[in-house]
């Protein structure tokens, strides 16, 4: 049985869909940290103006007061791979096996199923917040990111490096990855906008198609890439779009 991670995304559109806000235990130090800065603080360790760190201060002292909306995340994330995702589409059944086989990377509430009710939030690995005993970010979730690999049978990693960096590196070696690229004029190239919405369109394949095998992502077309066996290892499939 595959299992898919898929980072979060920045952008959020609020969707219809909400519930009353919780986190679980596990995510207590992070939101102490955050609830415990100024909008000042908040200001220098996103790197945002005096104005967004505010609102951030607002939505941080909610989330901590459990009085913030939720939303299922894979509803709520809005940026270029998720709305490649036809949402709308999702049966009862597929509804279920996305629910089962595809998980997100977060920083905030570690590795959740794709439609957990989550907070509209700002928390990347790049903030700059240190927890209890100095741990950073990445220090503290490495134990749990680490947990969750270990109990999945096969991982599907479509992560950017600042999510994968979070496993062990004995952990991610196991991992399997997508690669996605271009052919033009005989050469091959790679995009960072072509691969997230490549990711997207791939992973809206996949439910589907109902895939549960590593055979099967390989019959997979996406937004006009293709499998190609020639290019790729038994760590990583390659899948190659050619642009005349």
């Amino acid at each position: 049985m595959l299992s898919f991670i898929i980072p979060p995304a920045k952008e959020m559109e609020l969707p219809f869909s909400k519930s009353l806000a919780t986190y679980p235990q596990v995510s207590t130090p992070v939101v102490d940290i955050l609830t415990s800065l100024s909008s000042d603080e908040l200001a220098q360790a996103y790197q945002i103006t005096p104005p967004a760190a505010e609102r951030e201060y607002h939505r941080w002292q909610a989330i901590a007061k459990q009085t913030a909306s939720a939303y299922p995340a894979l509803l709520l994330y809005h940026g270029l791979m998720y709305r490649q995702i036809a949402k709308e589409k999702l049966s009862t059944e597929l509804v279920d096996n996305v629910d089962k086989s595809l998980f997100i990377a977060t920083s905030l509430y570690g590795i959740i199923p794709a439609l957990m009710p989550i907070v509209p939030h700002r928390l990347d690995f790049q903030t700059r917040v240190t927890l209890a005993n100095q741990q950073t970010l990445k220090n503290y979730w490495r134990p749990h990111y680490d947990s969750w690999a270990d109990s999945q049978e096969t991982v599907v990693s479509l992560l950017s490096s600042e999510f994968e960096d979070v496993f062990s590196p004995n952990v991610r070696s196991k991992f399997i990855r997508l690669d996605f690229l271009e052919e033009v004029d005989g050469r091959l190239k790679k995009h960072a906008t072509i691969s997230k919405k490549a990711r997207g369109a791939f992973i809206n394949q996949v439910f589907l198609q109902d895939s549960h095998h590593l055979e099967d992502l390989k019959t997979i077309t996406a937004d006009g890439f293709i499998y190609r066996p020639d290019l790729s290892t038994g760590q990583t499939l390659v899948y190659v779009r050619n642009k005349s």
